[in-house]
């Protein structure tokens, strides 16, 4: 019996495009915030008065729509909670992911038809918290991110059996407890926990002497590393049927800062593997985003460090969203793509397509599609060698179809700043 595949899968949507491609590539439900009261102030984001849509899109694909509502509340975000939720609950979201017990309560007044989560942010990591949560109304609570694997399945053990379990799989590892850091805050005048982290514990650090001022001393530790602010990435790809049979109901990627093609790949990957698809063979398609070094957290073992590698890698390169494909003769067919990076005639693409192994196509006669002007309505399509305008539309001949929704991209590996 495949346990993994009654697991939800729960995606980020910084933004509409992050929205679709999550919704395309197989998510069950998308967590998103609105411009208020998110962890990620940094992500596009919507507007309050955008969640109706967002909220109408996910729900005709039948996908759910969490809304974070997860930093830690002052006075002020207290006062101007109540409309919020209300707004909130007017929309038909189907969950809140809250972290304050005082904005807790409040949901349980102005938001009475919206599901109640419990954040990672509460750092709830025991049955006895759990058991408090559900008594006050909560439907959900999001693990500790320091929990391992049996600490999940002693908490299932032991809590309410309605009380759902959701958990991390993949993506940044904050180093503070669930993510209740003050470095950010401290150094940069930034608060993390306001939704405005500048990532502090990924930056390079050295230790200076008081009485040899300017000599320079690198972190280091044993063979485990001392390197405590630079985290490896979660990956649980390898991992997902024992994450079900701790008792996890929902499996959750990290990303509201992300692009479109980041939350399409991992998703899409989470994706095959709840489906079936075995660990090794989706993989691969991990480490074509960018990211850190992996790890397993803390699943089981205290969480890895990356002590001589700051920075990140990616073995593809995003070049081109799939707009249309329209058929022109016996296996021909027009592909139209909206450029994102540079590629050019004879290129070999591989196409990242919803639910389907990577594909690839080679790229022949390329053509740029110039914007209709009062001139031109129907602009003539312009032969070139390079597709390498930004955000413009261009054509090419393939031999199969290629889904509208699909993304292009090219081999290539990239690596930023290294130290050791």
């Amino acid at each position: 019996m495949n346990e993994k595949k009654n697991m939800e899968l729960l995606a980020p949507a910084g933004g509409m495009e992050q929205l679709q491609a999550a919704i395309r590539f197989g998510a069950d439900a998308v967590y998103l915030a609105a411009d208020r009261f998110g962890m990620r102030a940094r992500a596009a984001n919507f507007a309050l008065e955008d969640i109706p849509q967002a909220v109408e899109v996910a729900h005709a694909a039948g996908v759910k729509v969490h809304v974070t509502c997860n930093v830690l509340m002052n006075p002020t975000d207290i006062d101007e909670l109540p409309a919020y939720l209300r707004e909130i609950d007017a929309a038909g979201v189907d969950a809140l992911i809250i972290g304050d017990l005082g904005a807790f309560a409040l949901a349980r007044e102005h938001a009475p038809h919206v599901e109640l989560h419990v954040s990672t942010q509460a750092s709830v990591a025991n049955a006895a918290a759990a058991r408090v949560w559900h008594g006050l109304g909560a439907k959900r609570v999001v693990c500790a991110r320091e929990m391992s694997l049996a600490d999940i399945a002693r908490l299932r053990q032991d809590a309410p059996p309605d009380l759902e379990i959701e958990a991390f799989v993949h993506g940044a590892m904050c180093m503070a407890v669930s993510g209740r850091c003050l470095i950010s805050s401290y150094l940069t005048g930034r608060s993390g926990n306001k939704g405005h982290c500048t990532q502090p514990c990924r930056w390079s650090y050295t230790l200076e002497e008081e009485k040899r001022p300017g000599e320079h001393f690198p972190i280091e530790q044993d063979d485990r590393g001392t390197f405590i602010m630079n985290a490896k990435d979660l990956n649980m790809i390898a991992h997902l049927d024992e994450l079900a049979r701790a008792g996890v109901d929902s499996i959750k990627i990290e990303g509201r800062n992300k692009k479109a093609f980041y939350v399409a790949t991992v998703a899409g990957a989470y994706r095959r593997a709840l489906d079936g698809a075995s660990a090794e063979e989706v993989a691969s398609e991990l480490l074509s985003v960018s990211h850190r070094p992996y790890s397993t957290g803390f699943y089981f073992d205290e969480a890895d460090q990356a002590p001589d590698f700051d920075g990140y890698e990616q073995e593809a390169m995003h070049v081109a969203d799939v707009v249309s494909c329209e058929q022109v003769g016996d296996a021909a067919y027009y592909v139209t793509t909206r450029c994102r990076n540079r590629y050019a005639e004879t290129d070999e693409l591989e196409v990242l397509a919803p639910f389907a192994p990577v594909s690839k196509v080679v790229v022949r006669n390329l053509a740029w599609l110039p914007d209709p002007t009062d001139e031109e309505p129907v602009p003539s399509p312009v032969p070139v060698a390079v597709a390498n305008r930004s955000c413009n539309l261009y054509r090419f001949e393939v031999a199969a179809p290629i889904a509208a929704g699909s993304f292009l991209r090219v081999r290539t590996y990239r690596r930023s700043a290294r130290h050791a």
